[in-house]
């Protein structure tokens, strides 16, 4: 069902497009017309001038056809990369690994999955397989900071489930917990004094913020929760003891209540600080994205694992540390989990993925459509 050479021509096709993040116009535009081609119905949002991103993202929809009592789902991935993804140029190796010259990522990451998507709507198409209704949403921005998924109006998807392909591991597995991520600023403010004549007039707001940061629960906090000082920006000069220092920090937790605990904690280590030594704090945090997590038994994690294994392979599930837009169609109350999609050192210039993995990832895509619509009957 699934044409090899077809869907590994796509793939280099769209990774030869340039979308760093930001500029997303190009590879847009020639999704919009593909997808036209193939006969769905699009709708590219207005989140464009909220994200100043070179694009909305696009809410494709596949209408059901044999199978109109099935559920509706979504499949999603994102249309931009990372740096340096200019003048990408791909190659199949003889060992069956596809790779950049080197000079540039590969892009694989999320370029795999759109090219899965597109190869199997091909598929369905051409063997008339019953389905219901489908969405593909293809969103801007995710490597930012997954802003063109946050910036949506969650009213645009109509689906009951759905499944992102973004993730690490091989075609099979399934991630099916992600962390919260809260982003943190903390700003410190001593009283400036001439370091050589008269110190003791002055407070420090580094040493503050030193001894701040050593009252705080940092690093691997459990096995769910962590938290990191990221940046820590003060002082204008040596013979000046230092008025101003701002930390930048973050924490994440696959249990939202222990984001909150930790944000908490690290707010009254600052404020108790500065109390303790007169200098003033600012403090101020802002949950990026919600985390999710769903137990094997969950049908949208079943239907997945009941697809995958329908093809021969293994499958199983793993928590992630870190974020991917699954996290906000979660926090849209829609339950999403993410498909694994077999590349490797992504966001590096090694990054590579096998011909093969591409072609087996089309192959469940097909699966869990057909799955989901075998469920209406």
């Amino acid at each position: 069902m699934i044409k090899q050479e077809r869907v590994i021509h796509q793939f280099m096709e769209l990774v030869q497009i340039d979308s760093e993040t930001k500029n997303e116009h190009n590879i847009s535009n020639v999704l919009k017309e593909q997808f036209t081609q193939l006969g769905l119905s699009i709708y590219e949002d207005d989140t464009m001038e909220k994200t100043g991103h070179g694009a909305g993202n696009l809410i494709v929809t596949l209408e059901a056809d044999g199978a109109p009592e099935a559920a509706p789902i979504f499949f999603t991935c994102h249309m931009d990369t990372v740096t340096p993804g200019q003048g990408i140029k791909p190659e199949l190796g003889e060992d069956g690994w596809i790779r950049s010259d080197g000079t540039t990522i590969l892009g694989a990451d999320d370029k795999a999955g759109i090219a899965a998507l597109l190869e199997a709507i091909r598929a369905i198409q051409e063997n008339k397989v019953p389905h219901g209704k489908i969405q593909f949403v293809i969103t801007v921005g995710e490597e930012s900071g997954l802003v063109g998924a946050r910036a949506m109006d969650p009213k645009d998807i109509d689906a009951e489930f759905g499944y992102a392909l973004d993730s690490n591991g091989a075609v099979g597995t399934i991630c099916v917990a992600a962390p919260a991520r809260a982003e943190i600023q903390m700003n410190i403010y001593g009283k400036s004094a001439h370091a050589g004549v008269n110190p003791e007039d002055g407070i420090s707001a580094i040493q503050v913020a030193a001894k701040a940061i050593a009252a705080m629960t940092l690093g691997r906090i459990d096995d769910e929760t962590t938290a990191n000082i990221g940046k820590f920006q003060g002082g204008s000069a040596l013979n000046v003891v230092c008025d101003f220092v701002q930390i930048e920090a973050e924490a994440r937790s696959i249990v939202q209540e222990k984001v909150e605990k930790q944000i908490a904690q690290m707010r009254e280590a600052l404020e108790t600080t500065c109390r303790k030594y007169g200098a003033t704090a600012e403090f101020r945090s802002e949950i990026l994205y919600p985390a999710f997590g769903f137990h094997d038994e969950h049908e949208v994690v079943q239907l997945a694992q009941r697809a995958i294994r329908g093809l021969g392979l293994e499958t199983s599930t793993f928590a992630s540390g870190g974020g991917s837009d699954a996290n906000i169609f979660n926090g849209f109350n829609i339950p999403t989990v993410n498909l694994a999609v077999g590349y490797e050192d992504i966001h590096t210039t090694k990054e590579r993925i096998r011909a093969d993995d591409i072609v087996k990832l089309s192959q469940v895509v097909v699966a869990i459509i057909q799955e989901t619509a075998s469920g209406s009957k």
